[in-house]
């Protein structure tokens, strides 16, 4: 009796000195944050949507889009312009944007060189891919890579990996453009104001010697009245800007893009998303 009383007594210290001089053995406290979903994804549902809210399947990014409706004509520009980011992004990076919104709802694992793990599966479709996002601090900041499998086609594909401060108020993301096809495709650059809610968020081609190399969306999410969505898109192939400002709150916004218009007036579109003067 009195041995079994003496083990448990040592058993209960031990536990007690693993609980004080080693926390993160049992405690997820220590490990990275990982950064929100605005630092990797762009709300291309303000373009991908009805008028009454509803989303458009991503699968068919274009449907919204009639350029016979000439009385929504800047609303139609503007949102088959964004569309196309839209495509190569949520339709073409499918997996990966998947990746990335699953790991918010999963707890890491802590490893021995002191970095973390989250594991975990993702369904797209009738595919099952098992994801491992990987996160550890680096001097002055914390370093993200995540790794992708899929049975009997690849294994542990580096996807995109990305680095940020320690603050997490700027950082990057590069994505491969597939395990079949793996070279760089796009650099997401991003920033934000925690306190305001406000971000910045860059998509940057980088396709190695493409001709679209250097094309980009730049989306600011800002707290500007009326129009707090301000998109700079840069088509590298014809050396052209579109700009886009738009109001979340009530649908309405405007379009400038001298290439299309032929002036580099501002033109404008209602909540109903039809042509209106600019004020």
């Amino acid at each position: 009796m009195k041995t079994s009383i003496g083990r448990t007594i040592i058993h209960l210290l031990l536990v007690f000195f693993i609980l004080v001089f080693f926390p993160g053995c049992n405690d997820i406290s220590g490990a990275p944050s990982i950064p929100p979903i605005e630092t990797f994804l762009i709300p291309f549902d303000a373009f991908t949507a009805d008028t009454t809210g509803t989303s458009v399947s991503v699968d068919e990014p274009f449907s919204l889009y009639s350029p016979l409706s000439t009385n929504q004509s800047y609303w139609n520009y503007a949102a088959l312009t964004v569309g196309f980011w839209s495509a190569v992004v949520v339709v073409g990076l499918a997996v990966p944007v998947a990746s990335f919104r699953e790991s918010f709802q999963h707890t890491p694992v802590h490893q021995p060189d002191g970095s973390w793990i989250w594991s975990y599966s993702v369904n797209i479709g009738v595919f099952v891919y098992s994801a491992k996002l990987h996160g550890q601090f680096i001097p002055e900041g914390a370093h993200w890579d995540m790794k992708i499998s899929k049975e009997s086609e690849y294994e542990d594909f580096l996807w995109y990996y990305g680095e940020h401060n320690l603050p997490a108020t700027e950082g990057f993301w590069i994505l491969k453009q597939s395990p079949a096809v793996p070279n760089d495709l796009l650099q997401i650059d991003w920033s934000r104001n925690i306190s305001a809610g406000t971000y910045n968020i860059t998509y940057t081609n980088i396709v190695p010697d493409g001709p679209e190399n250097g094309g980009y969306i730049d989306f600011q999410y800002t707290d500007d009245i009326p129009y707090d969505y301000i998109c700079d898109i840069y088509n590298k192939g014809q050396d052209n800007h579109t700009y886009i400002e738009y109001a979340s709150s009530t649908g309405a916004g405007r379009i400038k893009d001298f290439k299309h218009f032929g002036n580099n007036d501002w033109h404008c579109w209602d909540s109903e998303r039809m042509n209106i003067a600019c004020s």
